[in-house]
């Protein structure tokens, strides 16, 4: 702790100095698992990528302190090894502990739990004036409950008391096919109930075509049906649960397999989902299990996320979470099939917090006690102005239907259509209480150009002609793509440096 409270005076140091010299800066991780562009700059950034330690679990209270740039792998294995497990943990494993709680992270026990933030008991944060104080739901309470979800813009988190629950040694993952929306929810309303479930999330394939994986923690195995998704030669995930949907009989309403626990909790991370499809057909690639092996050091979250930052393809790229009512689930996957044909869709069931304790991201226009989290990700259209429309479009939709969307992802709202979502008298009187004017607000963080699209003068931003030239040449397939895959390439074997700008 003499460290982690050395880096702490430290930072706080450097944060009051920005503030009396009326500079804005940004945060600096060292990694990230948002899709939006980088902003941060040398000379305008507090380094906080030194806070990444497990620092303290309780057995008897089931806690753990731990700094923000913990990765969940590494939490969860520090952990694991107590025998305790997070309460919610995120499904790629380089998602940070102080990324969870500042954005927005909904996953398989979140119908039960919440958002993940709803798992953090309190947290230290360095005010924008330098101060150092200790939020919870008993001390600065307004600052505890809006600092979740909103981006880090009202202070430096700098440490997070975590709860935790007993660990098992696998997951049982009941498989029920759906065949369609409305069923799907119906498992879920059903299940959602039921004392032994512990996870719970489900993907749609078609608009008749589905399926329902119900987890339960346990330390029992069934024979000759133990699966892992980790290694090279292993399947990805979404492709098995829809080989075991396929091989189901017309008759048969479940089936059932054991997975080691570590390997369920991330099980998505090869191939993102199934984000890893878009790199094969990207690159005119064949797709089979061969090239999957070949290909396997490149389809792990870590590598992918950076490539798709050096490619600039995340520009062009639908990576979205919007949380809607059970009961618009139906409407919003029809209005998306419409409008867009991608499939597969995630679902994951997601329990809304108490209205006085709601974190940032969930917004003023929430009502249900839970909402369903579909996951929408693949390529947009290619012209810009369509891409920013389409955009528009799914954030109006989910408004109308009474639902959020998770800002770990760029918003397309304009200022006056953002600020009806959120509350921005309630968050401004939190930016001055606190001292936070000098970070960028959580609106300057995730808007984009709307390029005129809504209206308005298109934000002009100079570059030199040597930039041009950069973008032109780099912006030109496959060009993009394969400068992606040798900085991510490089990134394997060199720890590099791709969110700060030269």
């Amino acid at each position: 702790m003499e460290e982690h409270k050395s880096t702490v005076a430290r930072l706080a140091s450097e944060v009051a100095r920005f503030s009396a010299l009326k500079i804005p800066f940004r945060l600096y991780h060292g990694s990230t698992l948002s899709t939006r562009q980088s902003s941060r700059r040398h000379g305008e950034i507090i380094d906080v990528s030194s806070l990444s330690h497990v620092l303290q679990i309780d057995k008897a209270a089931k806690t753990v302190l731990v700094e923000p740039n913990v990765p969940m792998d590494r939490l969860v294995e520090a952990t694991v090894a107590q025998g305790l497990l997070p309460k919610v943990v995120m499904e790629l494993p380089n998602i940070t502990v102080g990324g969870g709680f500042a954005g927005t992270s909904g996953e398989s026990s979140s119908y039960k739990y919440g958002l993940f933030d709803r798992t953090i008991r309190g947290v230290e944060i360095i005010l924008g004036n330098g101060d150092v104080v200790w939020a919870s739901a008993k001390e600065h309470r307004d600052l505890f409950f809006a600092a979740a979800g909103s981006c880090g813009s009202l202070g430096v988190i700098t440490l997070l008391e975590m709860e935790l629950i007993g660990a098992k040694k696998h997951v049982e993952l009941q498989y029920i096919p759906v065949k369609g929306t409305q069923d799907a929810v119906q498992q879920l309303r059903h299940y959602q109930h039921e004392a032994d479930v512990d996870y719970m999330d489900g993907i749609m394939y078609s608009m008749t075509s589905g399926v329902i994986m119900i987890g339960r923690l346990t330390n029992k195995i069934i024979p000759e049906r133990t699966y892992r998704f980790d290694r090279a030669y292993d399947p990805w995930f979404y492709m098995h649960a829809e080989d075991v949907l396929r091989g189901l009989d017309k008759d048969k309403t479940d089936y059932r397999e054991t997975i080691p626990v570590q390997t369920y909790l991330f099980r998505y991370d090869r191939g993102v989902f199934w984000s890893g499809l878009r790199a094969f057909k990207y690159f005119v690639t064949p797709f089979n299990r061969l090239t999957r092996y070949l290909l396997d050091p490149f389809m792990h979250s870590r590598t992918m996320v950076h490539a798709l930052h050096r490619s600039g393809i995340a520009s062009r790229t639908i990576i979205q979470d919007y949380g809607v009512p059970y009961d618009a689930a139906e409407e919003f996957v029809k209005w998306t099939d419409e409008r867009t044909g991608i499939w597969p869709l995630w679902l994951c069931p997601v329990k809304s917090a108490p209205q006085d304790e709601r974190s940032f991201s969930q917004g003023i226009n929430i009502k249900d006690d839970i909402l369903l989290d579909i996951g929408i990700w693949d390529m947009g259209p290619a012209d810009s102005h369509a891409f920013i429309k389409l955009n528009r479009d799914f954030e109006a939709k989910v408004t109308e239907l009474g639902g959020m969307k998770c800002l770990y992802a760029h918003a397309y709202y304009t200022e006056e259509e953002f600020w009806s979502v959120y509350d921005e008298k309630k968050y401004g009187e939190l930016r001055r209480k606190y001292h936070a004017e000098s970070l960028p607000s959580v609106f300057d963080k995730v808007k984009v150009d709307l390029q005129g699209v809504a209206g308005g003068k298109r934000e002009i931003i100079r570059e030199s002609w040597s930039e041009w030239a950069y973008n032109s040449f780099w912006g030109t397939w496959p060009i993009g793509g394969l400068y992606g895959v040798a900085s991510a390439t490089k990134g394997l074997l060199v720890q590099s440096d791709f969110l700060l700008k030269k």
